[in-house]
């Protein structure tokens, strides 16, 4: 792994100097700048792309496959479709108001919250970390972006390439671990963001609510599968796969467990196993399709987890003894079990065996609310339930990890899985604050007699008369 150049400690200050130096001057807040700026970002992409599925490959073993397209590609295509929209998104908007309130002229401007400080994790290290980069930049706030000290071939090729694409007044890089992260966090910024698990976002929360600085949070948590027993089987087993290999399972959106009724589970079981032989016919762990996991310290917690379990592993559970484990699946896996503690991330999928969809959904409700549930059913009314009687960030239907290719879509979690949202105007929104603006003309006054004192029972009943307060009586049968 690469050594990591840590930024001097007593230089972080002055770096956050220096952009809200930058912020109050004015300079971010064109559109032009910010769309150049933008194009930057994605010339840094597009012209280092190389440079940066080697990092990538050195600190996660990631597949170049999965680097390009989730990393490289889709970070490209959104920050080019953010500078086409700016226009759209940053220009001030006249809400529909009562005609005797319409010459005030009520209008929303789109106002830059200020600099602000993404903290980025390592699992997809580059879009984790530009993706609210290139939200900050759309919204006009200059930035601080921390990379993770666990990417240390990418965070320092990030430090090495960002000055020479963006400005360094108004964008900046701070490596290190522990120390330095802390010195960010005595610090007042404008809005954070963070992206990790919940253990450290309870610190970043707490550290930004000493200076009442908002924060959008993105965790991860355990998101569970549904599976109508009548849906089709084999479809559903192979979409589940890729997305519990994507990344070695090193990832927040990464199908967690399954719940299935008892009598479809082996159907299940057979059906992995045919999909995963045709995914790496050479055996995952000999194949460049199948990621590793990221250190020592993640793999020997997710062979810990195995080791306890007390369900039946029916397909892989063999490791390579360093980083790399088999895509493995765990079936009769009950409640307490171990693969049921705590967020999962790597590539072991314990199956829960469920009476009926009503097991299924009281189990999902027992638990935090996920960041995403899927679900694998054509039926609507399986559909419509699990809308109306179950919580969580995002529901999806069929598939697994397609809602992060909908770029007009929210991505963000609730509860325990975090707070906020991200991608795209998403992204610009949750950077952006809107400043509420009434311009009253001189010539209104008249309008204004009754609201001076003296005050009056008959001013207060005139003013009753004009606001409509009668409140509608419920019918007999007690709708309205």
């Amino acid at each position: 792994m690469s050594a990591l150049l840590h930024t001097p400690v007593d230089e972080i200050p002055q770096i956050r100097e220096t952009l809200k130096k930058t912020f109050r001057s004015g300079k971010a807040r064109p559109l032009e700048w910010r769309r150049q700026q933008l194009y930057q970002v994605a010339r840094m992409a597009r012209e280092n792309e190389e440079a940066f599925m080697t990092a990538m490959g050195k600190d996660l073993g990631k597949p170049r496959m999965e680097t390009w397209l989730g990393e490289i590609a889709g970070l490209i295509e959104r920050t080019l479709k953010t500078a086409e929209a700016l226009e759209e998104w940053a220009k001030p908007e006249h809400p529909e108001v009562a005609d005797w309130q319409k010459p005030w002229r009520p209008t929303l401007y789109k106002t830059p919250k200020g600099v602000v400080l993404i903290i980025a994790p390592w699992n997809y290290p580059m879009i984790l970390s530009l993706q609210p980069l290139i939200g900050a930049i759309s919204a006009g706030c200059p930035a601080v972006v921390k990379p993770s000290e666990i990417a240390p071939a990418y965070a320092q090729l990030l430090a090495e390439l960002m000055p020479k694409y963006l400005d360094p007044e108004a964008y900046r890089v701070v490596n290190g671990g522990v120390m330095e992260t802390t010195k960010l966090l005595e610090l007042q910024w404008d809005h954070i963001f963070y992206t990790g698990n919940g253990r450290v976002g309870r610190i970043i929360a707490a550290a930004a609510a000493k200076h009442l600085t908002p924060v959008t949070l993105e965790l991860g948590g355990k998101s569970p599968v549904i599976i109508d027993g009548e849906c089709d089987i084999k479809i559903a087993a192979k979409r589940l796969l890729y997305g519990k290999c994507t990344n070695a399972g090193q990832i927040c959106v990464c199908p967690d467990y399954v719940l299935i009724p008892e009598q479809k589970q082996d159907e299940l079981v057979a059906a992995l196993k045919e999909h995963c032989a045709s995914f790496f016919p050479e055996g995952p762990l000999n194949s460049e399709s199948f990621g590793r996991i990221v250190n020592g310290q993640h793999y020997a917690r997710l062979m810990d987890m195995l080791r306890r379990t007390k369900g039946t592993i029916v397909l892989g559970g063999k490791s390579d003894g360093k980083l790399a484990v088999e895509p493995t699946v765990i079936k009769d896996v009950g409640e307490g079990d171990s693969l049921l503690e705590e967020e999962i991330f790597g590539p072991l999928l314990p199956i829960v065996p469920v009476k009926d969809l009503n097991e299924a959904i009281n189990y999902v409700n027992s638990k935090d609310h996920p960041l995403v549930i899927y679900a694998f059913t054509e039926k609507q009314e399986v559909k419509d339930r699990l809308i109306a009687e179950t919580m969580s960030g995002n529901l999806v239907f069929n598939d697994t990890f397609q809602q992060l290719a909908v770029n007009e879509i929210p991505f963000g979690g609730i509860g325990e899985s975090g707070y906020g949202y991200q991608i795209m105007k998403y992204s610009y929104d949750g950077f952006t604050h809107l400043r509420s603006s009434i311009d009253v003309p001189y010539d209104y006054e008249p309008h204004f007699a009754l609201r001076y004192p003296p005050y009056s029972e008959e001013k207060r009943k005139t003013i009753e008369a004009g606001m409509k307060l009668d409140i509608p009586k419920p019918a007999a049968n007690g709708k309205l």
